[in-house]
């Protein structure tokens, strides 16, 4: 049996309920959290670097993009099983056009705030060792960019992409 395709034998037999405001919530709280877990762990895991490899911005790099991969790939990993999960008390979450269109609105309102944090933190490694105040460092904002792009647009995308589709899978 599949990692994603976990599903208690006892419910998988019962009819799900139809989508109510329920499953909305349940659909809204499980990619809220998803974004929330993932800037949360990269920010913290950004503060900690310098703390914990004592190097310069250049030889400490690597190991940010290191971390930023690993978090993406939790994030996709959590993203598609969440969209699998069934609930007993809302059901399952069936892909649809609502259903897509609410994960990448509840995604982008609710959870991005969160990210700024990162922002600040991206923005401030690109003045390290810098004279006057200016950006040597681009490198780090182009790393920012590129996890918000992966907030954004493409945890969402994997959790849309999960979810179940009206017709039994086969």
């Amino acid at each position: 049996m599949a990692f994603c395709d976990f599903v208690d034998r006892s419910v998988a037999s019962e009819p799900l309920p139809l989508p109510r405001h329920k499953t909305l919530a349940l659909l809204v709280g499980r990619i809220t959290t998803i974004k929330l877990g993932y800037w949360a762990a990269v920010t913290l895991g950004e503060l900690a670097l310098p703390r914990v490899i004592d190097k310069s911005f250049t030889e400490r790099f690597p190991y940010s993009v290191t971390l930023a991969v690993l978090a993406s790939v939790l994030a996709f990993l959590w993203a598609r099983w969440q969209a699998r999960v069934i609930d007993r008390r809302a059901g399952g979450i069936e892909r649809g056009i609502a259903t897509i269109a609410t994960t990448f609105a509840a995604a982008s309102v609710v959870a991005s705030p969160a990210m700024i944090p990162l922002l600040l933190i991206e923005r401030e490694r690109s003045l390290e060792g810098c004279p006057a105040s200016i950006a040597c460092h681009i490198e780090a904002i182009w790393l920012w960019v590129a996890l918000f792009s992966i907030g954004i647009v493409f945890i969402p995308a994997v959790f849309a992409a999960s979810l179940r589709g009206t017709r039994p899978l086969g």
